[in-house]
């Protein structure tokens, strides 16, 4: 497969298609709808919401492609076996996890708004991660699924920025994936932590990984192959 290679900080991306997965972090109606999980938290769900056109059309660049696509949704089993008192007793939200919400218990697995959001529904075949964490490699079989399709980059989209985008990047950054943050396909509650994510990513020289935004991704994607193109072995 033809190596592309993606304008972006702190320096230009080089990937193959074939063992790149496109990952959608988090992307459910509790984190992006009015009324969800997010809501009763006291934030502004449409600071998320700007990520969806782009990731949208990021999505069906990726798609034509042919790359792996891995969708995430954070959320628990109905009894909260695999949710830590910690977490469950953490901040001061109207509601917890677990409680009912507008969109049914809120994240819990199986309920209308842990689900992933209308507009960036899986296609068949697509694989869907449950994870109990933040980070898209604790108590799934992501990495499995990562490593049964020989991938070896990641392109990191979804919400929050911060938290486990960050989370799942810095895993997977470990782990020894090259990884590349979409600016304009994640999202924060709060403009500063956005701002600040994305640069803690590219600093020192690519710490984590690169940044660079969707439209510089989907122009490689979508370039014609060039016959004197690097070939990956």
């Amino acid at each position: 497969m033809t190596s592309l290679t993606i304008d972006a900080l702190p320096a230009p991306f080089t990937f193959d298609p074939e063992h790149t997965a496109l990952v959608i972090i988090d992307m459910q109606r509790d984190f992006l709808l009015p009324g969800g999980f997010g809501s009763s938290l006291g934030n502004d769900v449409s600071l998320l919401q700007t990520a969806v056109p782009p990731l949208q059309r990021l999505l069906a660049a990726a798609r034509e492609t042919g790359m792996t696509v891995i969708h995430t949704r954070e959320g628990h089993l109905p009894d909260l076996s695999d949710c830590p008192p910690s977490k469950l007793r953490r901040g001061k939200p109207s509601q917890r996890i677990g409680d009912p919400g507008a969109f049914g218990r809120i994240l819990i697995r199986g309920e209308y708004g842990h689900d992933i959001i209308d507009e960036l529904t899986p296609a068949e075949g697509e694989v869907v991660i449950d994870k109990p964490g933040k980070g898209a490699f604790y108590g799934t079989t992501f990495g499995d699924e990562l490593v049964a399709r020989g991938i070896t980059s990641l392109i990191v989209t979804g919400v929050t920025t911060e938290v486990c985008v960050h989370t799942t990047t810095r895993e997977a950054n470990d782990r020894g994936y090259e990884c590349l943050v979409v600016s304009d396909c994640v999202g924060s509650y709060f403009p500063e932590f956005q701002r600040v994510g994305l640069e803690m990513v590219s600093a020192q020289g690519g710490i984590f990984g690169w940044v660079a935004d969707s439209e510089a991704v989907i122009d490689q994607l979508a370039a014609p192959v060039s016959p004197n193109a690097s070939i990956a072995g």
